[in-house]
């Protein structure tokens, strides 16, 4: 098929369409596959669609950063679209799960990942067909069936490689692989505005794409959801089951066994028309983040496509020529394929879902232990993130209403919540806070470790009896304000606030560029103030910022103290005198002046665009740190002067070269700090800006004994040398200026490179080390971990008169991980309130 303009090219030839609903060509001015859309063309279509069928509704879910509208259509027939409210209302009790009256419900999602748009446009081609068909069939399908359709989840980054596309093609078409329209530029489209890859965070929920779909995704609990990709040219089509080896064991052998039925629906489409596909290799079901795999845990069954990917208009392959068209057609024929498939086994799949949740029930009574304790005393805003992940996965967490005493300690009723097993979402709890380590298959597609109290460094323990346990009679709900600064004294000394507030930072930026003048305790110190109308002793620890009346030089400071701390919810403590009861007064030199920051990141072709965007989300999004990003080929043009901070993420900086690295050095000789993360690191390192030296590729391979292995063995040696994506324990130096605002020194870090520093003896330079024994949630193989044990993870020492700062991990992993971000922030602000030789 080549440039086949017409709908009914993609659809079977035995339906005849209704002329009255307009067709994908009629409102583009253009068929199907002869270009590549954009978002707003697509929308268009889906509006018009809907407001000429009477078996589709249109529904408004949210909208992306770029602000483009994220929509689903729901098609039914006109009865059940009637009364959907009513249906969704009756599904969404637990009494009602099974119900064989209500509607089968099949979701199907389309571009995840913007640049495998060959889905997007399968969307039209199947919301088309199920809106016009008149067969029969068709009609007593829906009188019985909710069909999603997500046209688009990913409408920033789909826009993004469009743009690309259609700015590249040329008139003639152009097959060569090497061709520029077959490769992006940095930022690619599969991420979305941020660079986030939207198809991991169905779990974590760090963006607003899928925190605007979650709740949808909830209200119709879909039996079946198809998760429409695409791959490499070189590949075929690909449909699960994916490896048997590699599926989570919170997810029932029954849901595989409907994958497999399924599948042979795919087959015998894809036979029909002898296309060549392949299933149960290379993908797994074990990461529940993804949207093939989330379904898993919330009583569905969700099934992963991939088809190969011409990323133009066509491309050679070892199979040929690939189009885009091909690989329309093949998401069509398995899009109908799942909706015919899940159709012929409603039944099934009904039973399914009501099992699913009364088997989880019964796992629930068999654990022995009957919840999880959650607690946190300083920090409420990283607790009420987590808490508020909790609920938007339908999980209930009650906050105690007395103190609780468990193994011989007590917890404050006002920092503590439970979450008990013994609920509908049993299994999803235990995704979230599972720390497995020991797995049947030791490769991974994606991350083995993703326990989330651990990256949000919550503490959290296993209840194993409710006596004594006062809970609110209901669960936790989201507080609109955690501080109250309403009795902030107009005429105090000084003001205070403390740093282990996860939005500490953003309060200090915003005030330093306001002209406000503050300075951190690099010791700590104790002062009498009013607390709840009482005067009492308040303890600052280091890393207390302080804003001194007698410095200020703007009239209207304090409005601006009282003001941007308001806006910001961090508590503020007045200061009646500048003599404090014990420790360093606000006079001390012990108290650095700070100053403000300009940050510069290295980016462009070779970078992580993952861990730029993390970067990026956390700094900019996050704290209202402006970044300038910087391609590593424009380096040389750029006066580094005016900056205080450069950051290095990730990636390959080949680019950069020893002349890049004299003016680096110059720069940071002169006062600058420059933070490095992972191969950022090791570039610095390789420069000798860094004073630590990585473990080899030589000496891990070393770890390993290949005497007696087969070649059938590569694959499981290779995944025994990788590690994908675990969690590590780490203590911290809770001393350092760098780790100012923990107050614990166990630091959960997430590992997933073999970017191993050595070990040094040098002191004073290492601000967290690993454990002993650092695993504490994922795979990992012993021997890489016993290479990990006690090595530093995060190091820091002078460089003339600047700072070199370096991480072997991610610290801002997939926007979640808050229990280490904050060493980020601390690098920029605190990076000259510490001093240590490299040199010892």
């Amino acid at each position: 098929m080549s440039h086949a303009a017409k709908v009914t090219n993609y659809l079977p030839t035995d339906h005849t369409y209704n002329q009255a609903i307009p067709t994908p060509e009629s409102s583009l001015g253009f068929g199907i596959g002869e270009r590549h859309i954009r978002h707003d063309q697509l929308l268009n279509y889906i509006k018009v669609l809907a407001s000429s069928s009477e078996r589709i509704t249109l529904t408004d879910i949210g909208q992306t950063q770029e602000l483009r509208q994220q929509v689903l259509l729901t098609v039914s027939s006109k009865a059940n679209l009637a009364n959907l409210n009513e249906i969704l209302a009756k599904k969404s009790t637990t009494a009602a799960a099974g119900d064989s009256t209500l509607p089968l419900v099949i979701w199907l999602g389309y571009s995840v990942h913007g640049d495998e748009i060959s889905g997007a446009n399968a969307a039209m081609v199947v919301a088309y067909h199920l809106a016009a068909s008149e067969n029969a069939d068709i009609k007593k399908m829906l009188e019985n069936t909710l069909i999603v359709i997500e046209p688009s989840i990913n409408p920033d980054g789909m826009d993004r490689f469009v743009q690309w596309a259609n700015m590249h093609r040329g008139s003639t078409p152009n097959a060569d692989p090497n061709h520029i329209e077959h490769h992006q530029g940095w930022l690619t489209g599969r991420t979305n505005h941020f660079g986030f890859d939207l198809n991991r965070d169905w779990l974590l929920l760090a963006q607003k794409e899928s925190q605007n779909r979650l709740a949808y995704f909830h209200q119709y609990q879909p039996h079946v959801l198809g998760d429409f990709h695409e791959m490499g040219a070189n590949n075929s089509y690909f449909f699960q089951p994916g490896i048997p080896t590699r599926t989570h064991p919170l997810t029932p052998s029954a849901n595989s066994a409907l994958t497999k039925l399924l599948a042979t629906f795919h087959a015998a489409a894809l036979d029909k028309s002898n296309r060549l596909y392949f299933s149960e290799e290379n993908f797994d079901d074990f990461y529940y983040g993804k949207g093939s795999t989330y379904p898993d845990i919330n009583g569905g069954v969700g099934i992963l496509f991939e088809q190969a990917s011409s990323r133009g208009m066509q491309q050679n392959s070892d199979n040929g020529l690939l189009t885009f068209e091909f690989g329309i057609q093949n998401h069509v024929l398995t899009s109908l394929s799942t909706i015919e498939g899940a159709w012929q086994h409603k039944a099934k799949l009904l039973s399914y879902q009501k099992n699913f949740y009364k088997e989880s029930e019964k796992l629930a009574n068999k654990e022995s232990f009957s919840g999880y304790l959650l607690h946190e005393t300083h920090d409420l805003y990283r607790l009420n993130v987590l808490l508020d992940k909790l609920k938007q996965h339908q999980i209930k967490a009650y906050p105690l209403t007395e103190d609780f005493r468990l193994a011989g300690v007590v917890y404050a009723k006002e920092h503590s919540v439970y979450v008990p097993l013994d609920q509908r979402q049993y299994r999803v709890v235990q995704a979230l806070f599972s720390q497995q380590t020991q797995f049947e298959d030791n490769t991974f597609y994606d991350v083995s470790g993703w326990t989330m109290p651990l990256a949000m460094d919550i503490d959290f323990y296993r209840v194993g009896r409710t006596w004594g346990l006062k809970l609110a009679d209901n669960a936790w709900e989201k507080p609109t304000k955690i501080a109250d600064n309403s009795s902030i004294e107009p005429q105090a000394y000084a003001y205070a606030f403390e740093w282990h507030h996860f939005l500490a930072p953003k309060l200090l930026n915003d005030l330093l560029n306001k002209g406000i003048k503050a300075k951190v305790a690099t010791k700590p110190f104790s002062s009498r103030l009013k607390i709840d109308g009482k005067m009492s002793n308040k303890y600052f620890a280091r890393g207390s910022i302080i804003i001194p009346a007698g410095i200020q030089t703007q009239l209207n400071w304090r409005d601006i103290v009282t003001q941007s701390s308001q806006e910001i919810d961090i508590p503020i403590n007045s200061l009646s005198t500048g003599l404090t009861v014990k420790g360093i007064d606000i006079g001390s030199g012990s108290l650095q002046l700070l100053a403000p920051v300009k940050v510069l990141m290295l980016g462009g072709k070779g970078v992580s665009q993952y861990e730029s965007a993390e970067m990026l989300f956390y700094l900019d999004d996050t704290l209202s740190i402006p970044v300038t990003v910087v391609e590593q080929q424009r380096l040389a043009k750029i006066e580094l002067s005016v900056y205080s901070h450069i950051i290095m993420v990730d990636g390959k900086y080949d680019s950069l070269g020893q002349d890049d690295a004299d003016k680096i050095a110059a720069w940071i000789k002169s006062g600058g700090v420059i933070f490095g993360q992972k191969r950022g690191a090791k570039f610095l390192s390789e420069y000798q800006l860094l004073a630590m030296n990585f473990v080899t590729t030589n000496e891990i391979n070393q770890l390993f004994d290949t005497d007696d292995l087969r070649y059938q063995d590569k694959d499981k040696l290779a995944g025994r040398k990788r590690i994908a994506g675990a969690i590590f324990e780490s203590t911290l130096d809770t001393s350092h200026p760098l780790a100012y605002g923990y107050t614990d020194n166990r630091l959960p870090l997430f590992r997933n490179s073999t970017l191993i520093l050595q070990h040094s003896s040098k002191p004073f330079i290492s601000v967290a080390n690993y454990n002993a024994r650092p695993l504490l949630s994922g795979y990992a193989d012993k021997n890489m971990v016993n290479r990990v044990a006690n090595s530093a993870a995060i190091v820091a020492h002078d460089y003339g008169n600047g700072r070199v700062i370096a991480s072997t991990d991610n610290l801002a992993f997939r926007g979640y991980w808050l229990g280490s971000a904050k060493l980020i922030a601390n690098s920029l602000f605190f990076a000259k309130a510490f001093s240590a030789s490299a040199t010892h």
